[in-house]
């Protein structure tokens, strides 16, 4: 599996870099696609992701004298790729700065629920498409924080885990993001998609193993640096609609009253609502097509959440509008949607797998750029893995 040879390849380079044994700890956590509700996790709304097989893998082994030492072989990943710092005490917090990729680590580090840590060497490796939409940062805090539960064991508990990991990447990394990333990275289930209720933070599972149906995720390749500061334009925009609404959030806020108080919020603002508050109600009926085998809906559903989040939500850019529109031509194709956080990243597909190399095929001839294509089973959450 693609996992297990990114394994074999981090305990390759911890024996490289650190001498000795090799690791003595490992630990994964999977990227996610978001089959539907997109914007909608920091509204207190519905969200459907899946675990993906493709993930973040972090090895290593405890050393006594209190030092952490980590080293990256993402090429991605910004300069140095190997950090050293002491483990943090009551005093002395651990803080952001360069390399940005240590920050999520240091972040989980820092927010971790157990102790005292010990110090350690470790290895990170990943197979997640950074800046591609598919959460690398969230199965990056997810496998760190597995990790660090070996060294140092937690009580165990799943939800208080993904929150942990959620504030080390509001404290460190600065991202105000919403609970679906670290939540499906923590509590994913080989063959089934979860339902995420962001407000009371339930979960159910979704059976999603039926051996005619293919999800489908393009990576656009394209990464529109506008993210930095739309995101957090985008959360204010929404917190005014449901201030106006006088509603703690827009999951409490239906279509009729959006449309009453119309008047009383900007054109901009009112787009914004209008669209988490119809793509909320578009992931409750996802999910129960979904429970019904209804693959016909459920693309719609998919289709109508695409047009929100380009025309409402303005979020989509030229290139995932294109692969989502040659998807739609084919025979076969139940539904295709942008994902993510937007401008750029993936478009997630549902289709009939007889159609996926017509469809891949298809999407290629079309593109105006090159894309990435991955065929994906829901799979498993984070895990530990036994190292001979």
């Amino acid at each position: 599996s693609e996992l297990g040879s990114l394994l074999a390849a981090a305990c390759g380079a911890h024996r490289r870099a650190f001498g000795g044994a090799g690791p003595a700890v490992a630990a994964s956590a999977p990227g996610r696609v978001n089959l539907i509700g997109e914007h909608t996790d920091y509204n207190q709304g519905f969200v459907l992701p899946m675990a993906l097989p493709i993930g973040t893998v972090m090895v290593g082994s405890p050393r006594q004298d209190g030092i952490i030492s980590i080293i990256t072989t993402a090429e991605e990943a910004d300069e140095p790729k190997r950090v050293q710092f002491l483990v943090p005490g009551e005093g002395d917090a651990l803080k952001p700065g360069e390399p940005r990729w240590a920050n999520y680590v240091k972040g989980v580090i820092q927010h971790y629920r157990a102790g005292p840590l010990p110090g350690f060497n470790a290895i990170i490796a990943s197979n997640v498409p950074l800046g591609g939409g598919l959460s690398s940062s969230a199965s990056l805090e997810v496998a760190t924080y597995t990790f660090l539960q070996q060294l140092c064991p937690d009580d165990g508990d799943p939800v208080a885990k993904a929150l942990a990991c959620q504030k080390a990447e509001h404290t460190f990394a600065k991202m105000p993001c919403g609970i679906m990333d670290q939540f499906i990275s923590v509590m994913g289930k080989e063959g089934h998609a979860l339902l995420i209720d962001c407000r009371t933070l339930e979960t159910r599972l979704v059976p999603l193993t039926d051996p005619n149906l293919v999800v489908l995720i393009t990576n656009s390749n394209v990464r529109h640096t506008l993210t930095g500061s739309e995101y957090p334009t985008r959360r204010r925009q929404c917190e005014e609609a449901a201030k106006v609404l006088g509603k703690a959030s827009l999951r409490e806020a239906s279509m009729s009253s959006l449309e009453a108080s119309k008047a009383l919020m900007s054109e901009e603002v009112y787009r914004r609502a209008r669209h988490v508050i119809g793509e909320i109600e578009r992931t409750v009926k996802a999910e129960e097509a979904l429970q019904s085998k209804d693959y016909k809906r459920f693309g719609q559903l998919m289709v109508e959440s695409h047009n929100s989040l380009r025309d409402d939500y303005e979020v989509s850019c030229a290139e995932l509008d294109e692969l989502v529109a040659a998807a739609l031509e084919v025979p076969g194709v139940y539904g295709s949607r942008m994902t993510g956080g937007g401008f750029g990243g993936c478009t997630v597909t549902l289709l009939e797998s007889s159609a996926t190399e017509n469809v891949v095929r298809h999407l290629k001839e079309r593109y105006s750029r090159t894309a990435t294509f991955y065929c994906t089973k829901a799979s498993d959450g984070s895990k530990v893995h036994p190292l001979p």
